[in-house]
């Protein structure tokens, strides 16, 4: 049995989630992520200015004249969520954790797949990965992701991009479209994130808190990591010091987007505090902008 809170907040996620995915976000999803391949439907008679490479002899030579195959999209793919599960996704400042908001783009994203007739699968890591759920359809499958991420209990509290994107690699013979959800607190992963990415398309969303890079103005804080446990004490009536983390985290940051740029993977920001459907939908009109 789940607590009644936890059970109240996976209901919450669950109903926003399915809203935001019917009411305005289906109809970008599709325009921009499309099937896997091209899929033999039928033949019909050659018509002036038809591809002549599209001919099919066999039959044309049955027939005795011209006669072209005729493919569809194959409209079904794989969307992968990748979710962190480390430590510091436990962390928030204001209605939201980071892992709320991992939960609720992940079930939007699950949501807008379903809808679309494709799986949905998920892969929980932190250093290691934690548990892998393998891509399927229907709503009772997203029920179910949105369930572990609230439930599942990690071994690990560290973070590694890499060994999940490895992993990816590994499962996922077939191309899919895979969102890598993190607060990328992490080794630097270029090298694995551009191999991988040849063959599956990886769209990172990065977490963030406003507590991130804001502190109180008052009083000493000893602050923990959350993956490495370590205490380290802060002067917070001192400006300077203040600034000076608000500047390292800013550069942390602005290091993370430099690393997707250069591996080639687009990335979505999204803080704890913004909608989660406004970040979504920037996104896939950008998307669709460059298409064209």
């Amino acid at each position: 049995m789940l607590p009644a809170e936890v059970l109240k907040k996976i209901k919450r996620i669950h109903i926003r989630s399915r809203r935001m995915a019917d009411t305005m976000m289906a109809g970008h999803y599709r325009s921009v992520f499309k099937g896997a391949g091209m899929e033999f439907e039928e033949v019909r008679e050659y018509s002036p200015g038809d591809e002549i490479r599209s001919i099919d002899w066999k039959v044309s030579a049955r027939m005795g004249r011209p006669f072209i195959k005729q493919f569809r999209e194959e409209r079904e793919m794989v969307v992968m969520l990748l979710i962190d599960m480390s430590r510091s996704g436990f962390f928030g400042t204001g209605e939201s954790l980071k892992v709320d908001k991992a939960a609720e783009v992940a079930s939007v994203l699950a949501f807008n797949a379903i809808k679309n007739g494709d799986k949905v699968g998920a892969i929980f890591f932190t250093d290691q990965v934690e548990q892998y759920i393998p891509p399927k359809n229907g709503s009772a499958h997203i029920w179910r992701v949105i369930r572990e991420i609230f439930t599942f209990t990690p071994t690990s509290r560290g973070t590694d991009i890499d060994e999940a994107v490895a992993f990816l690699a590994r499962v996922c013979r077939k191309r899919t479209v895979s969102f890598v959800i993190s607060d990328f607190l992490a080794e630097p992963c270029t090298r694995t994130l551009r191999l991988v990415g040849r063959k599956h398309e990886l769209i990172s969303i990065l977490l963030s808190d406003p507590g991130d890079f804001l502190l109180p103005g008052t009083g000493l804080l000893t602050t923990r990591d959350f993956e490495t446990g370590r205490d380290v004490v802060l002067d917070l009536s001192n400006r300077r010091c203040r600034e000076k983390v608000r500047q390292v985290k800013l550069a942390e940051k602005a290091e993370i987007m430099d690393e997707m740029k250069r591996a080639g993977v687009d990335i979505i920001d999204l803080s704890t505090e913004a909608s989660t459907t406004d970040a979504l939908t920037r996104y896939f009109t950008w998307r669709e902008g460059r298409r064209r």
